[in-house]
């Protein structure tokens, strides 16, 4: 299965998402989710809009694949929350190394990782300051069109906009 055509097996209408935050206040939206693939130095590669209720691991199989067509990487950086045996298999086909962190929900005990692999593992930040910084910085928190390719089309515009801005950071440095 393409790339294509596997975002185009994920739902895309607009509903209603809910998520606990870490500090476990629980959060509710109406609309949409963007999962968003980076690279080292918080550029995006790949992007796809889901309902808002799709879970983040649905969406990483068609996300690799993308990502995998555009840039030759060598690792998975996820949280636990894409502790699964399917992804973590997906990803070593494409010849990536998955480095995802040990869910303790599956078993009741936390695994911890090689050394090696999770001082490799704290780059998995730059994936959350790429979101935080689409909210934040770039029109991403409160958008105020309705239908999803128009969502689509503006969180685009911000996506692009910060591609530009951390490019022209990693030169400037």
């Amino acid at each position: 299965m393409t790339s294509d055509e596997a975002r185009m097996t994920l739902p895309m209408a607009c509903d209603i998402g809910a998520k606990s935050s870490s500090k476990g206040h629980f959060r509710r939206w109406i609309g949409y989710k963007l999962h968003i693939d980076s690279a080292d130095g918080q550029i995006p590669i790949s992007c796809i809009l889901t309902s808002a209720s799709l879970h983040d691991s649905q969406a990483a199989i068609p996300l690799a694949k993308m990502s995998a067509e555009r840039v030759t990487s060598l690792y998975d950086l996820m949280d636990s929350a894409y502790d699964s045996k399917t992804i973590r298999d997906f990803s070593r086909s494409l010849g990536h190394v998955p480095i995802i962190d040990f869910n303790k929900r599956r078993n009741g005990i936390k695994k911890e990782m090689e050394p090696a692999t999770s001082i490799r593992y704290r780059e998995r930040t730059n994936s959350e300051r790429v979101n935080s910084r689409l909210k934040d910085d770039f029109g991403g928190r409160s958008l105020m069109v309705r239908g999803g390719p128009k969502v689509f089309a503006h969180l685009m515009f911000g996506i692009l906009a910060l591609t530009a801005d951390q490019l022209i950071r990693l030169l400037t440095v």
